[in-house]
């Protein structure tokens, strides 16, 4: 009904018509050529050709009026109007005063037109609520969808996760300890009298001043909270991996900054870096085609092909040179050699370290992932830990994914059981688990 809230009777809702300054009634012409504010003249000034600043008499125009049914033939706009105004004002129910104000209709008219259209009405009460829902896609400012955290986990008490949601319960949605947690000791022991000296009064109102300014700053941090689904921990850590490590890093420097704007203008902040990464990544590809005189997608394709074939070949070049280091060695060659055999049969290799004829017993080098299957699906960290485990991709994968299923089922992991989980070296169990906990992949038990 917002539509037809300028047609009311109140004349003050209408600006006074331009020409003679009186108040208009209906109908009265409205300019559709004069703008932005409404160009309106009473009908006596618009036969006269009332002319002023840019309105001439041959401009377009619009006749205002409500004098046209709605919802029945014999109801007026103006009547809807005055009908939802008169039970706003006398209440609902009151039926007998509302007809008294509307003087058009008796009161069995307005209960009856006022229950049938406005009450029991579901088709109504649905186009009101398609049109609330049309508004707020329409007004919905917003990169991505977002949803604050609307159930937590509810982890036992004192687990990993609990201290990570710094004490967060939330069958009260609140925290055992709050910001600034002992601030009301500074007022326990406070007592106004009336035989306080003025120096004494104003230096315990500013006490209080200071406690009141401590409490809205708790109440910030925790709008902050709650506004950025910050109590989910875990959810909003994976949020953050499903970034290309460019866009991870600009997450992690402007985190802090979360604090000045809302949810929804941090994440369009971040979004838009993302697709600008996007876009950047694909205007490069682009250029290379260009570069390599590639003028169609169907030349791309090819070009990408052989472009795969020669990093294959690279790879093996790169392998060999490997072998070439060990030749002086019959050994560690031989080793070598096992290792890659273990690897291209899908076992995960057992030698771990290199014996030399000259010096002994050294560590082994950092096993080398290059053409291993798998690799494209691991991040840097994930790399290294590869390397100096030396533990090829693919069965790390295995690894991580089921120790991922065996903590979600029972809400947390021991080491005792990963061990148990995985039969591998216990040593490099130890060294996956802990970097799984240290990048909130899985949580303590």
């Amino acid at each position: 009904m917002d539509h037809l809230a300028s047609f009311g009777n109140d004349p003050s809702d209408k600006p006074p018509c331009r020409g003679c300054s009186s108040n208009l009634v209906e109908p009265y012409i409205k300019c559709a050529e004069c703008g932005p504010s409404p160009f309106l003249l009473c009908l006596q000034c618009f036969t006269r050709g009332f002319e002023f600043k840019k309105h001439e008499s041959n401009h377009k125009y619009e006749i205002m009026t409500s004098d046209f049914p709605v919802l029945e033939p014999s109801w007026t706009a103006q009547e809807e109007m005055a009908l939802l105004e008169a039970v706003m004002d006398c209440g609902f129910g009151n039926w007998q005063d509302v007809a008294y104000q509307m003087r058009t209709k008796n009161k069995e008219e307005c209960e009856a037109h006022y229950m049938k259209n406005f009450i029991n009405n579901p088709l109504f009460s649905s186009t009101l609520l398609n049109l609330r829902q049309i508004e707020e896609a329409r007004t919905a400012d917003t990169a991505i969808p977002f949803k604050p955290t609307d159930d937590p986990p509810r982890p036992t008490f004192d687990s990993l996760l609990s201290r990570d949601m710094a004490g967060y319960m939330p069958a009260r949605a609140d925290f055992m300890e709050e910001f600034d947690n002992y601030a009301e000791w500074d007022l326990k022991d406070i007592d106004f009298v009336d035989d306080d000296s003025d120096i004494l009064h104003a230096l315990k109102i500013a006490v209080v001043d200071i406690y009141h300014s401590r409490l809205k700053e708790r109440g910030r941090r925790k709008k902050i909270i709650r506004d950025h689904g910050l109590i989910n921990l875990r959810k909003f850590q994976i949020l953050e991996r499903r970034y290309p490590k460019e866009v991870q890093d600009l997450y992690d420097a402007m985190r802090r900054f979360a604090r000045v704007v809302g949810p929804i203008e941090h994440d369009k902040f971040i979004e838009s870096h993302a697709l600008e990464f996007e876009l950047r990544r694909e205007i490069g590809r682009l250029q290379e085609y260009r570069r390599a005189g590639i003028q169609s997608f169907c030349s791309a394709k090819v070009y990408e092909r052989v472009k795969q074939v020669r990093e294959d070949e690279r790879r093996k070049r790169t392998m060999l040179v490997d072998v070439l280091q060990y030749i002086q060695d019959g050994r560690a060659c031989q080793q070598w050699l096992s290792k890659q055999a273990a690897i291209d049969a899908g076992i995960t290799p057992v030698v771990t370290t290199i014996t030399t004829s000259a010096t002994g017993r050294r560590c082994a080098p950092p096993l080398n992932l290059t053409g291993l299957p798998g690799t494209e699906k691991l991040n840097d960290r994930e790399k290294e830990l590869c390397q100096v485990v030396r533990l090829v991709p693919g069965a790390y994968l295995e690894y991580k994914q089921a120790l991922l299923n065996e903590c979600r089922r029972q809400g947390g992991l021991r080491l005792a059981q990963a061990r148990a989980l995985i039969k591998i070296d216990v040593n490099k169990t130890r060294k996956i688990y802990d970097f799984l906990i240290k990048e909130g992949y899985i949580n303590k038990a």
